[in-house]
């Protein structure tokens, strides 16, 4: 990564601090009413929804294959996610969602290893709806922390991150995306000049099994071809001395894919820890 991309990206990460900040504060001087504890379905349905109000800790694993431009190689990654949400004034919430993916390749165009892929923050400001409906935006930035070009794009990218979904009885379906520009590094592996949408769909039954489908279609503008795999999954929380954790899994298959990168079938299994508070 170049000089002014660090610099660019290390100041991205220095704008969350006084929001960050002002909602610790916030939610340390508050005085919390005593409220009814949470099912195991109601905090189900909370991890399906990629804002909601509450402490959680994904890894998730994925393998795909038909990788490479002769398609002959494989790919497994595993993204570390944790979602942590800090309560603002009037019921508003900005939440924090730091990823960071490592991979491994297995004879991708005659290479194979391993390596960090990238380093991604979302953040998202919601405010409090009062309402079934809820939306959220703010900044994105992603780093490619010293990545050599076999895991991806070399550019550090920025912009900005959107949701908007409905919390319908046990349904959870919406819309995730977000925009990003390139703010300089090497395009020889790829660029940061990306659009992404991730519609999702979610039922949580009272016995705490979420079903869930999504596609996360993702937009390069200079390579004009859209990566676009499409997951269906389930998952079943469970409790550990008190400690609710989530482990599901499922089958993935390319929609579409782009020059090189995975297609046809893969699989992808999670396990998130969740803290309640």
């Amino acid at each position: 990564m170049s000089k002014v991309s660090r610099w660019v990206f290390l100041l991205l990460l220095s704008s969350y601090l006084p929001a960050l900040v002002f909602a610790q504060s916030t939610a340390a001087s508050s005085n919390p009413a005593t409220q009814p504890a949470e099912t195991p379905q109601d905090i189900a349905k909370k991890l399906a929804n990629p804002i909601a109000n509450m402490i959680s800790v994904p890894l998730q694993y994925q393998f795909s294959r038909g990788t490479g431009f002769n398609q002959a190689g494989s790919m497994q990654t595993l993204l570390f996610q944790p979602v942590m949400p800090f309560n603002l004034s009037g019921g508003d919430t900005f939440i924090v969602r730091p990823i960071v993916a490592g991979a491994r390749e297995v004879n991708v165009n005659g290479y194979s290893g391993y390596g960090v892929a990238s380093v991604t923050i979302e953040s998202f400001y919601a405010p409090n709806t009062n309402s079934s409906w809820i939306w959220g935006v703010g900044p994105y930035a992603q780093s490619p922390s010293g990545n050599s070009g076999k895991f991806g794009s070399q550019q550090t990218g920025a912009g900005v991150t959107g949701v908007v979904l409905n919390r319908s009885g046990p349904w959870t379906y919406g819309l995730l995306g977000y925009q990003s520009w390139s703010m300089g590094g090497n395009p020889a592996f790829g660029t940061q000049n990306n659009l992404y949408g991730q519609p999702f769909v979610a039922y949580t039954n009272k016995d705490a099994w979420t079903y869930t489908a999504n596609m996360q279609a993702l937009y390069n503008y200079d390579a004009r071809r859209t990566s676009n795999p499409l997951y269906v999954g389930v998952s079943k929380l469970v409790e550990f001395d008190g400690v609710p954790v989530s482990f599901g899994a499922g089958p993935m298959y390319y929609v579409s894919n782009t020059p090189g990168g995975p297609s046809g079938w893969g699989a992808r299994a999670t396990a998130t820890v969740v803290i309640l508070k």
